[in-house]
């Protein structure tokens, strides 16, 4: 089982004594009898299974086994052609009919109803409510449509040409450049190399009608399909509506083979050195494919083989992550595993990095070396001892949660049972059998897969990268030579003793002076001697998960414009130095087989910690918010690494045509903020940095433990959390100071503009439509401004995607905040071909317009509300949506017992609530901001 620990099905419980005998290692992996399976006669495999979470609601999946892989040299890229057809209309829904009734029931498009399109397979999203039968009935005739009654007019052929070839036109850059020079090698003589799913410019914009029809009558029939259902419903009756919506359809009666691909084994290694002037990033790729084709995973003995291979790729990432944590790191990044390929017949082994621009070579020697150091000398007991750990933990923490888990994380699990025969036993079965077989996995287990991962035939190496004057391209010769390690200057792999605690310093603990309740919300808030609050609310919305934000006023709004400057770069990387005198890798070390992690933040106008933890290991997470308040390490070396790596990150950034432009433009709405320093750091702004001010800095937002509050959502124990509050938080430094948060009075541009900015060599333009600027803010407004921004999107897809065909995708977005100034934000985004910016710019604003002066249709208010509605009432249940309520709650100077009356608030909101806040702010300025190509 290649993602054993990513299972979360529920089995009912089996006696571990008869579930030891089932242990035998050629015996079958049992399929989950909670989950009613089937197949039709006429081939169509279904799978059902109940799940309340979300409540009210059913995830629908239509897997068809076919994708770009079959298509032929006249189709290529029809495969996702079909996709798209599926959703312009079929027999029951005609035109535009589908999207228009699915987005009626509050089922957003792009966002709830989707699909996708790969080498092998087209899938379809179909989440809808199952509380009203008419609303299922309707969604089973959708997905029979989807199968076998897709309209395939020409005019809607010609129609939807456009629309994909905007999505082509996204795809272009330099990644997709530089991969159809690598695909001829890494997929050597494979037929995967000439079918990407997007397919070809020139067939997508000639392909004959019958083309297409023919790939739809071939491919979608009933002998490769499956349909899916997960949620609140009955299962009997789903199985009935897949009787009565599929049994009667017939397979074609010369039917084409469904033929399996494979990718041939090749002796010698091939070496790609790829670059381009957009690339934005150094990576390397090293990849040992398989001699065998891939085999599925059905016995006991292969699912103990995928838990061996587990631990290897947990072990050599440990390591890898080490060196990246280290002050002179060879990479940005790096991680090493043994998996799939884009062909679902070959998996490989393969270590990837990002690297700084002139070091891909040395990253390179670097991944080879890990893996022959492994192939010399294995791995340590102590290591093996912590990846077993890690495993168990998260295995165990799936487990715990197997009746809170999410409709929509079964469903790919059937659908990988279906497509690849990946087991599906359940939770239950994967966490006992794990628990039952990790312990006796020995080191000579984890070792020996080495042999079989590491070789020097069938090998690719990959290295992207920028290209710029005064840059060194690798040659082959030099990749090569990376290859071949002196085995002599190979030492073995030191593990270094483990901690004993997160904490260096004793604590004196301090006291709960008062505890008030809220009723309404379900809240207790502690008062702690040290003027700290801690606000909890205990839920089972999860068995194993609560979470914490602590939140204070402050922020770099309070720093000088100069000390900004020194700093703005450096926050992100006070971290890096560990803490309690441990380095980041020791504290990785101790908190190995334990689920808990805080980060810190400093915002413009807060700071903060936000943390997560499972019931068990909840006092970890206090143990670092104190160690990260009070004792954070500060160490050079760990700073000029983390500078390191973000530099390699940024430095090519620019090169990236959207990024440019986005910097481009707030860099005009910005230039005369003396606060506005860049989007990204440059060599300049590294020697700028001054990271002794940042960490004096930080230790200044976080002297005053008396000036936060710290807000907890999850499976809380009372009187845990009051003895951690007690021990840890009221132990804090603190004192009477009281900040607020500070508007620092600088704003964007006023007044009408037009900014045009001229990047990148292929033919893509970005629209980017700003109206913003001060307002009192106001609630009702804020979600009028939401509601605009939803029923704009519908018109603009109508009318930019659907009529025009001039994109593929097309938002508009609304917002107000409170803090530090009263605002509002409103704008409009879509990506098209440059020919066509200012025509489509005209109708974007034209659809605005007619909301201006007539208001929203009533028909698209129902919409935005029905969504809203069917969002809400599953995030209420999240323990992050009330967690997100808190912080806002705080920073607003809101009431929290605002968040139960959201129904009555989106309910109340009128087409007129949304045509005031158009006319009242956004007939005044706004900003146009264009990206177009280079000039040739």
């Amino acid at each position: 089982m290649k993602h054993y620990n990513k299972l979360f099905v529920f089995l009912l419980a089996f006696p571990m004594s008869i579930f030891a005998q089932e242990l035998k290692g050629d015996a079958p992996i049992p399929f989950d009898p909670t989950v009613k399976t089937g197949k039709l006669e006429n081939g169509l495999t279904y799978y059902i299974k109940k799940n309340a979470k979300p409540e009210n609601k059913v995830d629908l999946r239509l897997v068809i086994n076919a994708g770009s892989i079959l298509e032929t040299d006249e189709q290529q890229g029809l495969a996702h052609f079909m996709e798209h057809m599926c959703f312009n209309g079929t027999k029951r829904f005609p035109k535009n009919k589908l999207v228009d009734y699915l987005q009626s029931i509050g089922v957003k498009f792009g966002q709830h109803l989707n699909a996708y399109t790969s080498f092998d397979e087209t899938v379809y999203f179909l989440p809808i409510p199952s509380d009203d039968p008419e609303k299922l009935e309707k969604g089973f005739q959708i997905l029979e449509d989807w199968a076998f009654n897709a309209v395939l007019t020409p005019e809607e052929i010609d129609k939807e040409r456009g629309v994909v070839l905007e999505e082509y036109r996204i795809g272009l850059g330099a990644g997709k450049r530089m991969m159809g020079r690598y695909m001829p090698k890494m997929m050597h003589k494979s037929h995967y190399a000439d079918r990407l799913p997007i397919g070809k410019k020139e067939i997508l914009e000639n392909f004959k009608y019958d083309k297409l029809i023919s790939f739809y009558k071939d491919w979608y029939r009933p002998n490769l399909m499956s349909v899916i259902v997960v949620g609140d419903i009955d299962v009997a009756a789903m199985e009935k509506k897949i009787k009565d919506h599929f049994a009667s359809y017939k397979n074609p009666k010369n039917e084409k083979p469904r033929k399996i691909y494979d990718v041939p084994n090749h002796k010698e290694t091939f070496v790609a050195v790829e670059s381009d002037k957009e690339a934005s990033s150094a990576q390397v790729q090293l990849i040992y494919k398989d001699y065998d084709n891939a085999k599925p995973v059905v016995t006991i003995n292969d699912f103990k083989k995928s838990l061996v291979e587990g631990l290897y790729s947990t072990m050599i990432n440990n390591r890898l992550n080490e060196l990246a944590n280290s002050p002179t790191p060879p990479f940005t990044y790096g991680y090493s595993y043994h998996g799939g390929t884009w062909a679902r017949t070959k998996e490989a082994y393969q270590s990837f990095a990002m690297s700084q621009e002139d070091k891909q070579v040395s990253a390179l020697k670097v991944l080879v070396t890990e893996n022959e150091r492994v192939k010399k000398f294995g791995f340590t007991q102590g290591e093996l001892d912590r990846a077993k750990s890690e495993i168990i933990a998260g295995i165990e923490s799936d487990y715990n949660d197997r009746d809170k888990t999410e409709s929509r994380r079964f469903v790919g699990e059937y659908q990988s049972h279906f497509l690849e025969k990946e087991p599906a036993p359940g939770i239950e079965w994967t966490y006992n059998a794990t628990k039952k077989l990790l312990p006796a996995i020995e080191l000579k287990d984890v070792n020996g897969l080495v042999k079989d991962y590491v070789k020097e035939d069938n090998r690719v190496v990959i290295l992207t990268g920028p290209e710029k004057d005064g840059l060194k391209k690798p040659t082959e010769q030099e990749v090569l030579g990376a290859l071949k390690i002196n085995d002599a200057e190979i030492t073995p792999y030191t593990d270094t003793e483990v901690a004993s605690s997160l904490l260096r310093k004793e604590l004196k603990p301090g006291t709960i002076v008062k505890k008030e309740k809220n009723d309404k919300i379900g809240t207790t808030t502690l008062f702690l001697s040290n003027g700290a609050k801690v606000t909890y609310k205990k839920t089972d919305f999860k068995n194993d998960e609560v979470l914490m934000d602590a939140v204070s006023f402050g922020g770099t709004n309070l720093y000088t414009a100069e000390e900004l400057k020194k700093t703005q770069f450096a926050n992100g990387g006070l971290t890096q130095a560990g803490f309690s005198g441990l380095k980041e890798n020791d504290i990785n070390k101790f908190m190995s087989g334990k689920v808990a992690s805080v980060n810190p933040y400093i915002s413009n106008t807060t700071e903060g910690l936000r943390g997560s933890a499972t019931p068990k290991d909840l006092e970890y997470l206090f143990q670092m918010t104190v160690a990260y308040i009070t004792d954070l390490n500060f160490d050079k070396d760990a700073f000029d690494g983390y500078k390191q790596k973000q530099s390699a990150f940024f430095k090519n950034m620019a090169s990236q045509p959207g990024f440019y432009f986005q910097q481009e433009l707030y860099g005009y709405l910005l230039k005369d903020n003396p606060r506005f320093f860049g989007m990204i750091p440059d060599e300049k702004a590294w020697e700028t940095t001054d990271y002794q001010l940042a960490y004096n800095k930080y230790k200044e937002r976080f002297a005053n433990a008396g000036d936060f509050e710290f807000f907890f959502v999850g499976n809380i124990d009372d009187k845990k959390i009051e003895e951690y509050s007690a021990k840890y938080l009221a132990a804090l430094p603190s004192n009477d100071k009281k900040e607020k948060a500070v508007d620092v009075g600088y704003r964007m541009l006023k007044g009408e503009h037009k900014k045009i900015v001229n990047k990148g060599t292929d033919p893509k333009s970005t629209v980017n439509i700003m109206f913003y600027g001060d307002t009192q803010y106001d609630p009702k407004e804020a979600l009028a401004m939401q509601a605009l921004g939803e029923v704009l999107s519908i018109k603009l897809v109508e009318e930019l995607r659907e009529n025009e065909s001039g994109v593929y995708g097309i938002s508009a977005r609304g917002s107000m905040s409170k803090v530090p100034n009263g605002s509002y934000n409103f704008s409009i985004n879509f990506p098209c071909g440059p020919d066509n910016a200012e025509k489509l710019t005209a109708s974007a604003l034209r659809e605005l317009q007619k909301i201006i002066d007539n208001g929203p249709l009533a028909a698209d208010v129902i919409k935005f509300k029905e969504a809203e509605l069917l969002d809400y009432k599953k995030d209420i249940k999240e323990n992050r949506y009330w967690l997100s309520n808190f912080n806002r709650s705080y920073v607003n100077g809101t009431n929290p017992e605002d968040v139960l009356k959201m129904e009555e608030k989106i309910n109340a909101i009128t087409a007129k609530d949304i045509q005031n806040v158009a006319k009242k702010y956004l007939t005044k300025d706004k900003v146009v901001g264009i990206l177009m190509p280079e000039k040739s």
